[in-house]
């Protein structure tokens, strides 16, 4: 698969560090056990072949669909908001100049060269890549941040060459090797600059969003780049003491005006996963502009989070403690939430990445 052109980044001071619970969550409330072999290690084929537990908010009912089935759930007016982002053939193989191996993982694009990264191997401060370009290309490492973070110069812009040099990253609970790249992708990715995919995407085929369509569903995409910080989890004992990651996204004019329109004539707008949904909010968030909003995204929404924007949610099953089990239990509340996760355990759902899906209405 050819590599999308990056989406442009530049840092935005709109967006601040907001807290919203009045009260105090702990990390406890969102632990559960999970069996080893309730890990998703593939994806089922087709994508919409996957398990749905739907969720009914008001009455808490609980019900057991395939994802196809979404088709005849969501309703004629109804607006689905998903995330476009493109995962990066991040991973990039090389070696140090004394000859021995080294590993540059791209995070973040700062500018046309400079990115931040995590760096394998020991005491690196240069990484070559041979057999790219007719001469030498290089990425040196230039400043150190907290950690394995670092900031890593290349000797030319990177992207021409991630399809040679570059493999897709997968998250660290997948063991099992990836045969077809495309099944970490979403069939509309189009904006490169993840470094993992928006995964309640992935269970949407070309067929399924053509029949929502013809079924007067509207389709909108908003862009918000993945980092690894997805899978960092809560290590205070309190949800909010916990410094949330932050995320360049942007929603368009067009998405804007596509949501103000649903909203005007009673529709409900669906957030295609956690980062779509947290798009959408930090629009909100904004007073929600007409021009729409582009921007670094430091939004932290746990329970007590009052929601402007999204009326129903779709999502996989996700790590416990973790940020995004804090915004699913704020969307349909925790102990709603702890209870449909008991369920999916129960019913042998397939959990994360390549794992099955809840709507919550």
């Amino acid at each position: 698969m050819a590599e999308p052109s990056i989406a442009p980044f530049r840092e935005s001071t709109q967006s601040k560090p907001v807290r919203y619970n009045p009260g105090t969550v702990q990390t406890s409330e969102l632990a559960y056990d999970l069996p080893s072999d309730l890990i998703a290690q593939t994806p089922v084929e087709p994508r919409d072949s996957s398990r749905l537990m739907v969720i009914d908010r008001p009455t808490g009912q609980i019900s057991h669909r395939q994802f196809l089935d979404i088709a005849q759930l969501l309703r004629p007016g109804d607006l689905l908001v998903a995330n476009d982002t493109s995962v990066l053939n991040a991973r990039l193989a090389g070696h140090k100049p004394s000859g021995g191996k080294a590993e540059v993982l791209l995070l973040r694009k700062l500018n046309p060269t400079d990115w931040e990264c995590l760096v394998g191997g020991r005491r690196v401060e240069q990484v070559l890549f041979d057999g790219v370009t007719d001469h030498p290309f290089t990425a040196d490492v230039i400043e150190r941040r907290d950690g394995p973070t670092c900031i890593v110069r290349f000797s030319e812009p990177v992207e021409p060459y991630l399809s040679a040099i570059g493999e897709m990253p997968l998250p660290p609970y997948i063991h099992e090797k990836l045969r077809d790249p495309s099944r970490y992708q979403t069939v509309y990715a189009r904006m490169a600059g993840s470094a993992a995919a928006p995964t309640a995407g992935l269970h949407f085929t070309s067929r399924l969003l053509s029949e929502l369509q013809s079924n007067g569903v509207g389709v909108a995409f908003v862009t918000l780049h993945v980092g690894l910080d997805t899978f960092k989890p809560i290590d205070e004992a309190e949800v909010e003491a916990h410094q949330i990651h932050t995320e360049w996204c942007e929603i368009t004019p067009q998405t804007a005006l596509a949501i103000r329109e649903t909203h005007a004539r009673g529709g409900r707008i669906i957030a295609v996963g956690t980062t779509s949904l947290r798009v959408l909010e930090t629009w909100g968030e904004q007073g929600q502009p007409e021009a729409g909003w582009s921007g670094f995204t430091h939004i932290y929404i746990t329970p007590g989070f009052q929601f402007k924007v999204c009326d129903a949610l779709i999502t996989n099953f996700h790590l416990p403690r973790s940020t995004l089990l804090a915004l699913v239990g704020a969307f349909m509340g925790l102990e709603p939430m702890q209870r449909a996760y008991a369920e999916a355990i129960r019913q042998r759902y397939r959990f994360y990445s390549f794992g099955d899906a809840m709507l919550i209405a």
